[in-house]
């Protein structure tokens, strides 16, 4: 085996495997804490209620979006190209169909509610009555967002129809017109060129609404809790930037210049390696970059840890029944 060969297995392996174990632990609490702040009715300083604002309810579609992904289509392509798993055409359904299927719908669904969290936190800022008009109710978010995961399974419908095991034993597309259509529709449109711009251009202007507010109000609450939570959003938004790019330019490579043909050098292996972690990155980062982001999200993961703990400190102190003065007159007489 060649040593870039080695160490590129090697790097799958290892990076793979630390990914799955706090990838699936982290959007875990993802979703306890968004769960908790969108059945929250009382207004807390610790706390985004939905009933204010629908982020924690896209954050939440998020979370749960990024939790499969990290465990079907992670798992697979640590064993893929950690362990050297064998593509054939007796696991083509479960290799090469339904895994694209599931990243494509899910990852899809990810970016599209981080978006979606993104605008909503525009709205809220706006000082225009005209858009804060605009923010939706509760159930019409829930529906917005089963919509979402019904669109983007019924566009990725064609990927387990064209994807097929090569004679070499990888997954490919088999049409090239597809090949195509795979590539500027999925790689650069959907996954680069549209979250890039939508969340820069949102995330600025949410920035700047924001900071126009502070100098009007100085609100502890509300202000402080938006800033962090529109912080929060741009790191998010960055680390989607990061790791969209060079997935993309590998995928665009693959197409324009190669034929689609996934046959690779040694060295372009590892490139491929590290394009992998780099785009799994996006949903296995998400919780460490609320938590290091957000002190509210911080609160709220420790309570969730440590409520046992703290429970155990609680002390009981006997209650003595009070004595009425007729009560003791009596028994004094007796």
């Amino acid at each position: 085996m060649d040593e870039f060969d080695f160490i590129s297995h090697k790097l799958m392996i290892f990076a793979g495997i630390l990914m799955y174990v706090f990838g699936s632990i982290g959007n875990i609490l993802n979703i306890c804490v968004f769960t908790k702040w969108c059945r929250s009715k009382k207004k807390s300083k610790y706390s985004f209620p939905c009933g204010a604002s629908n982020s924690s309810l896209y954050l939440l579609g998020s979370s749960i979006s990024n939790l499969i992904v990290i465990i079907y289509p992670l798992l697979t392509r640590i064993l893929l190209d950690g362990y050297e798993f064998d593509t054939t055409k007796s696991n083509e359904f479960l290799i090469c169909k339904l895994r694209y299927f599931i990243l494509h719908t899910f990852d899809l669904t990810s970016l599209a509610c981080i978006c979606l969290a993104t605008f909503d936190r525009y709205l809220i800022s706006s000082r225009e009555v005209r858009l804060r008009k605009l923010i939706t109710t509760r159930r019409r978010t829930q529906s917005i967002i089963l919509i979402l995961v019904v669109l983007f399974g019924m566009h990725s419908i064609p990927l387990m129809k064209y994807y097929r095991v090569s004679k070499a034993g990888y997954c490919t597309i088999v049409s090239i017109t597809y090949s195509y259509y795979y590539l500027y529709t999925f790689q650069i449109f959907l996954h680069g060129i549209m979250p890039i711009i939508f969340l820069s251009v949102f995330g600025l202007l949410t920035l700047r609404q924001l900071r126009i507010i502070s100098k009007r109000k100085n609100r502890y609450g509300l202000i402080n809790g938006d800033k962090q939570l529109s912080r929060m959003l741009l790191l998010l938004s960055l680390a989607i930037i990061l790791s969209s790019i060079p997935y993309c330019i590998e995928q665009s490579y693959y197409v324009l210049f190669n034929g689609n043909n996934r046959k690779q050098t040694s060295v372009f292996f590892l490139y491929h390696v590290t394009c992998s972690i780099l785009f799994y990155a996006n949903p296995v980062s998400s919780f460490y970059i609320y938590y290091v982001s957000t002190r509210n999200f911080r609160v709220q993961v420790h309570q969730i840890l440590f409520a046992r703990r703290n429970a155990d400190y609680v002390v009981f102190y006997p209650i003595k029944p009070t004595v009425t003065a007729t009560q003791s007159v009596r028994e004094s007489l007796v």
